[in-house]
């Protein structure tokens, strides 16, 4: 399984419609707001390290209200 954790900048006052949008894609695990340079921080499990690519790109920056992801992978 790989990890990925997805730092999200949304447009002002989306927060909590981005969030709960973003809590019905499958591969998100966790969904949490944030203060600083980004607005969310969300949790993917994914089987693969090609499917986070297309989580990201297809499933969370089309979520309305998404502005800009920094995905950072975890490895263990």
């Amino acid at each position: 399984m790989t990890v990925a954790y997805v730092l999200i900048n949304v447009e002002s006052g989306s927060e909590a419609e981005v969030s709960r949008a973003l809590r019905e894609i499958s591969e998100v695990k966790e969904v949490y707001g944030l203060y600083g340079l980004y607005d969310l921080i969300v949790k993917i499990e994914v089987d693969s390290v090609s499917m986070v690519r297309s989580v990201v790109g297809s499933k969370v920056r089309g979520v309305k209200g998404v502005r800009s992801t920094l995905t950072m992978i975890v490895v263990e």
